[in-house]
């Protein structure tokens, strides 16, 4: 039995690392057991067979992970989709202002403008429509002639019928159209005082000369008196203190070509009427 257990630990000795495991178990068996039990157990051929078993085991489990190691892919190839970086706060007033066109503004008007026009009188005494629609177009570098804006606004010796056609014709002679007619029922309300001041600075600001059609009485800022019952139409060229103040070509007589009034009184002397800016 002693010289079965010491060729049992020769051969332990001489065993593949795998298959100690198995050896060792058959070991402990051996000395515990039975001489008939030692001796089925020199051929071993169960516990060769177990141990190449899990040779098999463990190599079929190493391939396993390899292959799925290189199945997936590593963090470095693997394609991101990464959400794009946010806007730096940095960023510089107009790329804000490009990315957001509610930020963009325009130039603030300037205090005062009054405008380069070529003034005439009135050739007839109900030519105050064509003359003060003449007046206006100079401004923007237009040259027509008061007989043939008379053609244009349907003016008669009764004059001519409304801003409306003021309106109409502006339009007809000036590119894009830029002309609105502001109408007055009456008294002109606050509001439509704040109109009209907003309206006057945007038409000189841009180059345009506008057309009131007044009745009734007006004081400029020098005092002069200016009264006209039934009716007369006039250019508005120029404004300072930001509109509150308007420059007025008026073609009724060339020794009072132009004056400045409150565009408060320049809303009244509307009223009932109505202008073209």
């Amino acid at each position: 039995m002693k010289h079965t257990l010491k060729r049992q630990l020769r051969r332990l000795t001489t065993e593949r690392p795998y298959q100690i495991v198995t050896a060792s178990a058959a070991a402990l068996v051996i000395a515990t057991t039975t001489g008939a039990l030692f001796a089925g157990a020199d051929d071993a051929p169960a516990s060769q067979h177990t141990a190449t078993t899990v040779a098999e085991m463990r190599s079929d489990s190493v391939a396993s992970r390899g292959e799925a190691r290189a199945a997936s892919p590593s963090a470095s190839t693997a394609p991101t989709t990464a959400a794009p970086a946010p806007a730096t706060k940095g960023a510089s007033p107009a790329a804000k202002a490009s990315s957001n066109p509610d930020l963009t503004s325009k130039p603030k008007p300037p205090a005062t403008k009054v405008l380069d026009y070529d003034y005439q009188v009135q050739n007839t005494y109900f030519n105050c429509g064509p003359a003060a629609t003449r007046n206006a177009l100079s401004a923007a570098g237009i040259d027509r002639t008061q007989d043939e804006l008379g053609a244009e606004l349907g003016t008669t010796e009764m004059g001519t019928n409304s801003a409306l056609d003021t309106t109409r014709v502006l339009n007809a002679e000036v590119k894009g159209s830029p002309y609105r007619t502001r109408m007055f029922a009456g008294t002109p309300s606050p509001a439509q005082m704040d109109q009209l001041q907003a309206d006057v600075v945007k038409a000189i600001t841009d180059g345009r000369g506008v057309v009131a059609n007044v009745a009734g009485d007006a004081t400029d800022t020098d005092g002069g008196w200016h009264s006209y019952g039934g009716g007369h139409y006039i250019a508005v060229v120029g404004y300072k203190d930001n509109g509150r103040t308007v420059r007025i070509a008026d073609s009724a007589n060339a020794a009072d070509p132009s004056y400045w009034i409150t565009t408060i009184n320049l809303a009244n002397w509307i009223a009932t009427r109505g202008y073209s800016a």
